[in-house]
Formats: structure tokens, C-alpha cells, sequence
């Protein structure tokens, strides 16, 4: 029984056939094959035995798909602007022209299943594939020419791609975008309608001062939501049918693979928007009805340029700038995802950066570059870990060191030790209060003895929502708001509380950008008495409060005194404790 032959083996056969190679020229590429690994088709182009054309041919009789020459077709307009741009030069394929419901487009390689299941859910045409060489659909890409898209064209493509889905009695979704302008957008007449749809949903999202952009697609529409003071909106979504191209458009922009639509992707880009430049980092995840796609917009011009603009009141301020300006220790920042940790340490780090120091982070990942800093981005797949860096970099003789977070007892370990050791360690955790940083080193392992030494300071954080200033007015709040904070009125006596009535500029939320809200410990040696004892974060933290430190409720209740928030954005940030 005869070996079954390989594809590259049969196409090699074919070209023997119709003259292009000979027998002698086969058995030479077979044995450099067998000692390169070589791709058999690739061995034939670079040692010039056959060329692209002649190769073609071969191909398209072993394939039963017939050969397009694509120098001698003319494409119109409306049939390149079928497939995106993007779409069609990752794939390597290019329309040719259309008879009815049916798409012929020619490949570089006909058996791309992914590219015709893009193609076919782009265009909703049957596509019949044909077969062109991949120099000559790459050099047919570069000289096309697209129809101008606009908004109000995809719109009216929407619309039409809706009529004759109904006509066929196929149904669609009736979602469509409505009241959008493209001013802020500089695109060219010549780019595809899916690029200046992404270009818009991201130039709005940062006009919309968005944190985050999440891109969901259920079985009929598209739902688009930004997060707006830590709050998600609805914003008008666009078509159904041009999710897949809007994420393969998003994907190309953050340099990730625009054929793998199986597994979690993540990547990151930065763009330039009213001469702000603004890096987002993106993640891909699998749903059922397609890619669900989550931007997160990295704006340089939000961080704090001190520790000063944090709005800490004066003495608690005190107590951060001694740790911060100390020469060794561990300085920690908890709080959950969302709630500035830290944005609060790059501004402290932007109080140390000067040519007299050493500076070392190691992020994941890293969320913003500074100048002067080194900044280290974990990297699990190669090994990588925060772990592993950090031993690194306390090789490369840092005076302060920040790590991103956290998470394990052996990153945990190493901090401690680097602190101990003259280093200043800077980091974030996960923990609801301050004096509960120390029981999370506790409960991963590390001796009390050594918290007590290394850890000089511990705070908690939140984001309070600040009530619009434009629309701000006096409020009187019932009886059962103070019951359900468990607060005394007495303590707002000779106060107008405030409350954002709703305007243009807030969309009628009554709240316009976010304040931290920040508690702060000092490590006192009365605390590492406790700390040495193993006594509970409430013990910490009840000694804390009696030695000034400020909880986050009561921090919160101030900025309500200052007319800086609002009762309901305590009750609902806050615990009572």
C-alpha cells in the first residue's frame, strides 16, 4: 500500500504534469525538505524553480478551483468595499465580483476556512473562492478603491442589508446608530465604513471622559456601553452584522490575531485625540454570540502630577508624605479593582522620580510609561511572574521599587525581604481596609515579626463620583438616609448639603468626574505590638482610629461636609465601620 501523499507532494505532481517542473527538481526538494522542515511549496518559489502564476494553475486543477488573474481584472468600488480592508489583506483574499447572492473571491489559499466563514457573515453572500497568487492580491489590495464610507452610509447599508433580509423572510436585528456626527474623526474618504466606526466609538468614548468601552454581541444586536464615574451607559450600538468586522478592525489596531476567534486575547494601543495621547488596553473574550471586546482607555492627562492633588485633609496627608518620602519600608495600597490604587502610586512615584534614585516597577500590565522610570511588564507565558522579575530587578541595585500587585506568598516574601533590606517598596493588594493589608500578609504566610518591620504604612481606597458643578444645588435629605448610614445629623449642623440636579454637560446623572477617598495608617510601634501578637484587623484598625487615623466613612463624610459629594455615594461606597 502506497504512503498517502502530502498537499505540497500532490501539487508537485500536478506541476510535473503540466510541464512547469521535472522529476529531478521534485526529488531535490523532497530531500531538502526532509533536512529543512521546509514547507514544500515555499522550497519551489525560493529556489525560483516555478513561479507564482505557474503555480497557480497547479494548484487551482488539484483544488477543483479555477485561477483568477487578477493584473487583468478590473474590481469596482462597490465589490472591494464589500470585505474591509483589514479583513481582506489578513486573509489574503480579494473580491471579484458578484452574480446575485453570490460572492466569487479570489484566495491565496482556497482552503482558509476562517476567511470564507468571515466573508460570508461580513457580506451575507455565498462565496464561491477562486485562486489568485498572494503577490498579485496584496498588490490588487494596495491600488483599490473603495466606496467612500461615511456614517450615514453604513447606515443606509444597514438599512438596505435589513430589506433584503426581510424580503428573503430572514430576520435581522432592527438595531441601528442613530445621532452620531463624525466631526472629531479625520478619516479619509478612501477608508472602509468599519474603520471610521471604530475610530467614532473610540473618539466618543474619550470625549465621554469613559473609563471603559464594552462591546457585547447577543443573538440580534449589538449592545455598547461606556463607563462613565465608574457607572456603565448605554450609547447607541452599531449594526449586528458588522460586529465581526468591528472586533477584527479593533484586533489589527492591538496587534493580535485576527484569525483566532476561539480563545481570550489581550493586547493594548495608543492613539493621539485632540493632542492627548491616550493608551488603551484591550481584551477579547468568546461568547456565545461572537467576541465580547472591553477597552480600557489609559488617559496620561488623569494622573496626579503629586501626591497633593490627591485630596487627602491635612494631617492624614502628613502621615503619607513621611512614609512616602521615607528611605526603606513597604508601603501598601488595597482596595478593589477600579478604585485608583494605582494611579495613587505613580503619584507617589512621580514625588520621587529624580536622577538621585533608582527606579524599578514591575506591572501587569504596565498601565502608564513614565519618563525616568524603568518599567518592567510581566510576561506569565515565558516565565515572567512578578516574582521572578522582582528578583531581578533587586539585582539591578534600586533604591525604590513598585510592584504592580500583590498575589502570592512568594511575591509577598520578597517584597518584605527588599524593604527590610533598605529598599523602598511600593505595591497594591486586595483587601477591603487598611489594617486588613496586614492580615492578608498574614494569612499568606509571612511571619508577624516581619510585617511589623517592613511595613511602614497601609491604606485603603475607593472612588466617590463628585456631583456636577453646573447643576449643583441644596438638598434636604429624610430622617431614614441618616438611619441607614447610621450617622448622627447633628454632625451636618451649619451645613447646606449638595446635590446635582441633572444637566447637558452630567446627562442628567447630577455627578461630573470621580474624587478618592483615601484611609491611611501609620505603621505606630503601639500597632506592631499588635501586629507581633497576630490581633485581628478590628483590633488594628480600632487602634488606628484612636490614634487620628481617618476610616474611609469618615473620609467620605467629609468630602459630603465640603459639598464635594453626595449622602447617597457614601451609603453606597462605604461600609459602617
Amino acid at each position: 500500500m502506497q504512503p498517502v501523499k502530502t498537499f505540497g507532494e500532490r501539487i508537485a505532481d500536478a506541476l510535473v504534469e503540466d510541464g512547469f517542473l521535472s522529476k529531478k527538481q521534485v526529488e531535490e526538494l523532497l530531500e531538502q525538505q526532509k533536512k529543512e522542515g521546509t514547507r514544500l511549496l515555499k522550497l519551489m518559489l525560493e529556489k525560483s524553480f516555478i513561479n507564482e502564476t505557474d503555480l497557480v494553475v497547479s494548484m487551482g486543477r488539484v483544488l477543483n478551483t479555477p485561477p483568477v488573474n487578477l493584473a487583468r481584472i478590473s474590481v469596482p468600488p462597490e465589490i472591494a468595499g464589500l470585505v474591509p480592508r483589514e479583513i481582506a489583506l489578513n486573509h489574503k483574499v480579494v473580491p471579484v465580483s458578484r452574480l446575485d447572492n453570490r460572492l466569487f473571491l479570489a484566495m491565496a489559499d482556497p482552503l482558509n476556512v476562517l476567511a470564507l466563514d468571515d466573508v460570508k457573515r461580513i457580506t451575507k453572500l455565498e462565496v464561491s473562492p477562486m485562486i489568485a497568487a498572494e503577490k498579485a492580491i496584496i498588490d490588487k489590495l494596495q491600488n483599490l478603491e473603495t466606496k467612500a464610507g461615511s456614517m450615514e452610509e453604513i447606515i443606509a447599508a444597514q438599512k438596505q442589508a435589513e430589506l433584503e433580509a426581510e424580503a428573503a423572510n430572514v430576520e435581522v436585528s432592527k438595531e441601528a446608530i442613530e445621532n452620531i456626527t463624525v466631526d472629531q474623526l479625520a478619516a479619509s474618504t478612501e477608508e472602509a465604513p468599519v474603520i471610521k466606526l471604530a475610530n467614532l466609538i473610540l473618539v466618543q468614548a474619550i470625549k465621554d471622559r469613559a473609563s471603559d468601552i464594552h462591546i457585547e454581541p447577543f443573538e440580534k444586536a449589538v449592545r455598547l456601553r461606556y463607563r462613565i464615574d465608574g457607572a456603565l451607559v448605554d450609547v447607541p450600538p452599531p449594526p449586528k452584522n458588522l460586529h465581526v468586522a468591528l472586533t477584527s478592525r479593533l484586533k489589527i489596531m492591538s496587534n493580535l490575531n485576527i484569525a483566532e476567534r476561539r480563545l481570550p486575547q489581550d493586547g493594548r494601543m495608543r492613539m493621539k485625540v485632540a493632542g492627548r495621547d491616550i493608551d488603551l488596553r484591550v481584551s477579547f473574550l468568546p461568547t456565545v454570540h461572537g467576541e465580547k471586546c472591553v477597552l480600557r482607555i489609559l488617559d496620561k492627562s488623569n494622573l496626579s502630577a503629586s501626591i497633593q492633588k490627591l485630596g487627602m485633609d491635612p494631617d492624614t496627608f502628613k502621615r503619607f508624605k513621611a512614609a512616602v518620602d521615607a528611605p526603606h519600608g513597604l508601603l501598601l495600597v488595597t482596595g478593589p479593582t477600579g478604585s485608583g490604587k494605582t494611579t495613587t502610586l505613580y503619584s507617589a512615584l512621580n514625588e520621587l522620580n529624580n536622577p538621585d534614585y533608582n527606579i524599578v516597577t514591575v506591572e501587569d500590565p504596565v498601565e502608564f510609561q513614565i519618563p525616568g522610570i524603568n518599567q518592567v511588564p510581566v510576561n506569565k507565558e515565558i516565565g515572567l511572574t512578578f516574582a521572578s522579575a522582582l528578583r531581578s530587578i533587586l539585582r539591578q541595585d534600586p533604591d525604590i521599587v513598585m510592584i504592580g500587585e500583590i498575589r502570592d506568598e512568594e511575591t509577598a516574601e520578597i517584597a518584605v525581604e527588599a524593604a527590610l533590606t533598605g529598599h523602598q517598596v511600593l505595591s497594591t493588594m486586595h483587601c477591603n481596609d487598611a489594617a486588613g493589608a496586614i492580615a492578608r500578609l498574614d494569612d499568606m504566610g509571612i511571619a508577624p515579626f516581619l510585617i511589623s518591620s517592613s511595613v511602614i504604612l497601609a491604606c485603603a481606597q475607593r472612588l466617590m463620583r463628585r456631583i456636577c458643578p453646573l447643576c449643583k444645588e441644596p438638598v434636604t435629605y429624610p430622617p431614614k438616609m441618616y438611619e441607614d448610614l447610621d450617622i448622627d445629623p447633628k454632625m451636618f449642623e451649619g451645613v447646606t448639603l449638595q446635590k446635582g440636579r441633572g444637566c447637558d454637560r452630567c446627562k442628567n446623572t447630577g455627578y461630573a468626574g470621580r474624587a478618592a477617598i483615601i484611609e491611611v495608617m501609620a505603621v505606630t510601634d503601639d500597632i506592631r505590638k499588635l501586629v507581633i501578637n497576630r490581633s485581628s484587623a478590628m483590633e488594628i484598625g480600632k487602634l488606628a482610629v484612636e490614634q487620628g487615623m481617618k476610616t474611609l466613612r469618615m473620609v467620605a463624610l467629609d468630602k459630603v461636609r465640603e459639598g464635594i459629594t453626595t449622602l447617597e455615594q457614601v451609603l453606597v461606597i462605604t461600609s459602617s465601620h
